[in-house]
């Protein structure tokens, strides 16, 4: 059976807030990027986050409306919020996130999502794409709500992650997008991530992002004399067979919709080269 592809304006329709998460590795922050560019060609109102303060999300959307929002930001946002604005900074600046993390497990992690449910419902914006956390940390990172409201049983926290896990759990406000490309290791571990993103968490996934599939016939070698284009094509050919056999794979394991965004021959992606796999996904 064909893989279900499918296309993204359709499924920008669906929701309010994206959450890229992958292995580290397979290309999250361009798939980010990518499907905040798709969507504001789409003519959307766009909103791109990062959650690690890094650069490099702003320098591949250029043009579109950016926030870094970090733990130690979202906190001293919450704590002016509760009637500490004169020490929120300084609080957030000495350290006190690791301190109130270690007192309650999860607490960094509500504020963030606590922020991105503030944003969703502002409704400013017609899609916020979030370039989320990798793997192994997206299932306690969404998972936060949950755990809270098992612990904390009153109080703006409670209500806090009440209010996160309702923005969850619903798929017209917010779905999980889960990054692969077509090797072994880390379709194996998407695929674990997805199961327990359903089962523990609740939340609806999106399609799969299948990132850098070197797609094409198999390369003749017949008659090739120069060594050099023969291995490379043998490599090539390799490649094309694990890819295809990764795919397949991929389509019978999980019953989710895929984009597929093609192998770039060349490292170090600009904002120009995330114009380009935009089209493609287009």
């Amino acid at each position: 059976m064909p893989p279900k592809r499918l296309d993204p304006r359709e499924f920008f329709s669906t929701t309010r807030l994206v959450i890229v998460a992958g292995k580290g590795g397979v290309g999250k922050t361009t798939v980010t990027a990518v499907l905040a560019r798709a969507a504001a060609d789409c003519g959307l109102r766009v909103l791109v986050v990062d959650l690690d303060g890094k650069p490099t999300l702003a320098e591949l959307t250029p043009g579109l409306t950016h926030l870094s929002l970090t733990a130690p930001s979202a906190l001293a946002e919450y704590l002016e919020t509760h009637g500490l604005r004169r020490i929120a900074k300084r609080l957030a600046s000495s350290g006190v996130i690791d301190v109130v993390s270690t007192a309650a497990p999860g607490i960094d992690d509500i504020v963030v999502l606590g922020k991105l449910k503030q944003l969703e419902r502002a409704g400013e914006y017609d899609l916020i794409v979030v370039d989320g956390p990798a793997a192994g940390h997206a299932i306690t990172f969404l998972m936060a709500a949950r755990a809270l409201l098992d612990t904390v049983r009153g109080g703006p926290v409670h209500t806090q992650a009440a209010d996160v896990l309702e923005l969850l759990v619903d798929p017209a406000r917010c779905q999980v997008v889960l990054v692969t490309v077509p090797e072994t290791t880390p379709v194996n571990e998407l695929v674990d991530t997805a199961y327990a993103l359903e089962e523990r968490v609740g939340i609806q996934l999106g399609p799969i992002v299948v990132n850098g599939v070197d797609e094409g016939d198999t390369l003749e070698l017949d008659g090739e004399t120069d060594a050099v284009l023969a291995d490379a094509a043998r490599f090539r050919n390799g490649r094309r067979a694990t890819h295809r056999r990764e795919l397949a794979r991929l389509d019978e394991v999980l019953a989710l919709e895929q984009m597929r965004l093609p192998l770039l021959p060349r490292t170090g992606l600009t904002s120009a080269d995330i114009d380009t796999l935009a089209q493609a996904i287009a």
